[in-house]
Formats: C-alpha cells, structure tokens, sequence
C-alpha cells in the first residue's frame, strides 16, 4: 500500500504507524477474508455489533430489502468499557464480527491494532454521499477503513418551564450561564443548573473543543499534545468557579441519582450530543413538553462555535472476516439509505454523517420527538451545531488511554478538593508518556 498522505488524517495515521513495529503498521491493504461463496445461492450472511438501542430497526429494514445478504445483529458493551477488547480479542482469535460499530476517536486505536480491513474496492463511489469531514474520519493513507454514520454535535437541552418561571433568559453566553446558574441554585435547595460529569471525558474534551482548544496535531514526524493548553485551562477554571461556589452538582451522567435529578428537574441542563433526545425521552418521559434544545453558550457574545461528543461513530469491517464486500455493503447502506438514516436518526445515533438530509423523513417531521421539546424542531438547533464544529481537531492514537486518564485524574480532583486544572495538567503527562511507551513520537 503507498504511505502517501491522503489529507489531514492520511498524514496523521502515518505517523501513528512510523513509531510502531511493522506487525502493527497500517500495511493490511491485502484483503485478508475474502468473500465466501454461499451454497445453492443461499444469502451471504454477516454479523453487526453495535451498542445502539433499537438498531435493530434498521437492520430488519436492510434484511427485507435485500435476499443476497442477510445480518445478525449483536448487542455489545458500548466504547472502551468493553465492546472494543472484545472486537479486537476477537480479531487476534480470528473469529471477529464482519461489521462493528466504533467511535471515530477509536479508529486510528484499531488502525495501529492492524484490526480493520481496508473497504476501499468497495467505496470507491461513495465518498461524496457523505459529509467531507466525517468521511475523512475512516480515511488513511490511500485506504478506506470505516463508513461514518453520524457526529455528535453538542447542543444544551434544558427545562425551559423551569427557566421561564425564573424569568431566566436562555444563557446565550458562558457568563449568561454563571448568572442563570446562580438563580437556579437560589430557587430550590436541590436544584442546580447542571451536573458536572466527571465520569464522561468526551464530554468533556467536547467543552474544551468548543473553547477553542485543539489537543493534538501531526506535527513533522511526531504528534504535539496541548491537552493543558491556555484554552483548556479556560475551560476548566470556569467549571471550577461553579463547583467552588456549589452551583453545580457533582455527579456521574448516567447513573441512577443522576437519572432521577433529571426526572425530578433538579438538573435542569444537560450539554449533550444531538443523540441525547432519545435518551431523555427514555429517562424522564413525564417531563414532555418541559424541555427545549439550545446553542452552546459562547465565550463571547455572537460567536457561533461548536463541539462534538467525541465526534461521532462509524462502521468499519474488522480485519478478517470472511465477507468484507458484503460487509461493505450493509454499511455503506446502513448509513446512507434514507429510511435507514431516517431510523438512525430516531433512535438517537447522531446526527446523520449523510451529507443529502433533504430525504431523512424524520427531519423534516417528527411529531414525538417535537412534542416531548413543545412544539420545537430541536434538528434545526443541531443541524447549525454540526456546521459550527472546528473540523480540524484531531483525534489520536491510544484514544481509549486519553478517556480513562482524564476521567481519573478529574475524578481525583473532585474527590479531594483540588483544582481541576491539575488534572488536565496531569492528563497531559499521562498522555505524551503512554504515547511514548508505544513507540510514537512527541513533540
């Protein structure tokens, strides 16, 4: 396979490989599967793992509209938290699903893991059905190693019933929301304007993308890691201002006490990807008609910057199966076939990587979900958030060990009453000696 660059992410991934033995450089151009024949023109029949709920929805659709492929579809643990070992546990046994989902934050981690198949023969007319910089996402070098499926622009859901009978105005800067979230606290004992999440690292590293922070580049031969840098530290002493005078709540996303401050309007924000709708549906179903989708709030007046939460997922064909042109199919059908992006969308995968939304039907119309927000069209709001995402940020190798630091080291801080800035300083050691450790080079 040439080393040429293809691009930013062509040069990134290259150098993701200069520093790694060869066993582990992106060489696996050679198409390792190979389609099996099916006997007796039975269906070519392929696996998909993903951890989306209700993605079954589209596969059904894929298996009545088509007879040479069929997919089984296989529920796994979402992220680092255990999906992705087995995926590549399953790779090195050499029994791996055809098709799985992953974040593009993961890819260039399997890349260096000689984990994916490169699906270039099979894409070759597709990549402008896609949204120029989430198709770059699954691009190295001269190959095609992913299918994007959709980003996930940030966006703050919010209790506007709670707001309005403040007389708070939406928060449309960061000091607007310093000031809201003062006479939130004021309103209830219990109540505070959002929850600082200390367990979720996407989210944020999303905060710091949309204070203008850009934590790695390709750099020569080598990556730079900015992870402390002026606007990261911005960010965070921000956030330590509202701990520090109590006018956050300090508490896992996700989590049972979270789900019921969410229910109970105790957190009456949640800074969150356009995909985080279908969960409050699911979370707080008694509050429909509460709720109303904004804008980040900006560092100064009239900007308009965004973010992503970890920037969106793909599907990709790992490395070894043993039908990757179907494989490619099914994926590149999954995400670009309207009334499957249409079900995509729905079910909260993201916003669609597609770059034709014009025939998404829920788009255009979507009476439960516009109900639950009072009326809103909330895809107005995250369609302007994915044009407002700096394209340019890079995600590195070794994503996973990024996630699990940060998440540690703010955990460490919260816990024992340090300044959160420490632990972006500490995460950017931790980053530059794991990437060292690997081999890979840094400025």
């Amino acid at each position: 396979m040439s080393t040429t660059a293809r691009r930013s992410h062509g040069r990134a991934a290259l150098l993701v490989a200069a520093g790694l033995t060869s066993a582990l450089v992106l060489a696996g151009c050679s198409n390792a599967g190979g389609d099996a024949a099916p006997a007796d023109d039975e269906p070519v029949e392929i696996t998909f793992q993903s951890w989306v709920p209700n993605i079954d929805r589209a596969v059904d659709a894929f298996n009545e509209s088509h007879e040479d492929v069929q997919v089984t579809l296989e529920t796994i643990t979402a992220g680092p938290d255990g999906g992705y070992a087995k995926m590549l546990s399953a790779v090195q046994a050499g029994n791996p699903a055809d098709v799985v989902q992953l974040g593009y934050d993961a890819i260039p981690d399997f890349l260096i893991n000689d984990a994916l198949e490169d699906i270039s023969a099979y894409t070759t007319d597709s990549a402008d059905l896609f949204v120029p910089w989430q198709w770059e996402t699954g691009v190295f070098g001269d190959g095609v190693y992913a299918v994007p499926q959709a980003s996930g622009p940030l966006g703050q859901f919010y209790r506007k019933d709670i707001f309005d009978s403040l007389g708070i105005a939406y928060p449309e800067t960061w000091a607007d929301f310093y000031e809201a979230a003062k006479v939130i606290r004021a309103s209830d004992p219990n109540r505070y304007i959002a929850a600082f999440a200390f367990n979720q690292a996407p989210w944020m590293i999303g905060l710091a993308q949309q204070g203008g922070a850009n934590w790695f580049a390709a750099e020569g031969d080598a990556w730079s890691v900015d992870i402390d840098g002026e606007a990261t530290m911005n960010v965070a002493d921000f956030w330590q201002k509202l701990i520090d005078e109590d006018l956050v709540k300090i508490e896992a996303d996700f989590s049972s006490e979270w789900n019921a401050d969410i229910q109970s309007g105790n957190v009456v924000t949640w800074i969150s990807g356009s995909w985080a709708d279908a969960i409050l549906r699911g979370t707080a179903p008694d509050t429909a008609g509460n709720w109303a989708v904004g804008a980040m709030p900006q560092w100064a007046a009239g900007e308009d910057v965004s973010a992503t939460w970890a920037g969106g997922s793909a599907s990709a064909v790992l490395k070894g199966s043993a039908n990757p042109e179907a494989a490619a199919e099914f994926a590149l059908w999954l995400n670009s076939d309207p009334e499957s992006v249409s079900i995509l969308t729905n079910i909260g995968a993201g916003w669609p990587a597609i770059a034709d939304t014009s025939e998404i039907a829920v788009l255009q119309e979507d009476p439960e979900v516009f109900a639950f927000y009072g009326g809103q069209d909330i895809w107005d709001v995250f369609a302007e958030s994915d044009a407002a995402v700096d394209t340019t940020w890079k995600w590195p190798p070794l994503s996973s060990t990024l996630f699990a630091a940060l998440t540690d080291n703010v955990k460490a801080a919260v816990d024992t009453g340090t300044p959160l800035a420490d632990a972006y300083a500490k995460t950017q050691t931790d980053m530059v000696a794991a990437l060292e450790e690997r081999g890979i080079a840094v400025n």
